[in-house]
């Protein structure tokens, strides 16, 4: 499966995908006050600043999954709930793994839900290991919001032609 940068025409589709993943998979671990303030427009917002760090993988009219970049971190990583063991998560994490290499990374991190044991698991089947717990400020439109999270990281190793392990 390819994985490629996202496209400025597929933001509508592509918060469309994250928003109704994010309800369906996180709305259970969030407080009622986040989950209000996870609109479709706050995704999309949150998607058009975050632009040129998006990649997805499936059709260029249809993904079926991203995944954002910030920094070391492995930002987020969502899939179309049809897509879900279909291999399109390990493609965009593989994928974000060589190009946290690429920009020198050494330890790259990511932000689970606490209680969010299928990506947990998922994480830890694709060599990432939990390192503790932490409250991220998450972005929303009326500022940051804490939430109490699972923080993994995973080693990576800078290999001849830019790939990663």
């Amino acid at each position: 499966m390819q994985v490629r940068p996202a496209d400025a025409g597929e933001l509508d589709h592509l918060a469309r995908l994250w928003h109704d993943v994010w309800h369906e998979s996180h709305a259970v671990f969030a407080p009622p006050e986040l989950i209000r303030l996870r609109t479709l427009a706050s995704f999309r917002d949150r998607l058009e600043a975050a632009l040129p760090d998006v990649y997805v993988a499936g059709p260029v009219d249809a993904p079926l999954g991203l995944c954002v970049l910030r920094g070391e971190e492995l930002y987020q990583l969502f899939v179309a709930l049809e897509a879900h063991g279909s291999g399109v998560a390990a493609a965009l994490i593989a994928d974000a793994e060589a190009r946290l290499a690429a920009r020198g990374v050494e330890t790259a991190w990511l932000a689970c839900a606490i209680g969010n044991t299928r990506a947990a698991r998922f994480y830890e089947k694709s060599g990432w290991h939990l390192a503790g717990t932490f409250v991220m400020l998450s972005e929303t439109s009326n500022g940051p919001f804490p939430v109490d999270q699972w923080r993994y990281e995973k080693r990576l190793t800078r290999y001849a032609g830019g790939e990663s392990r």
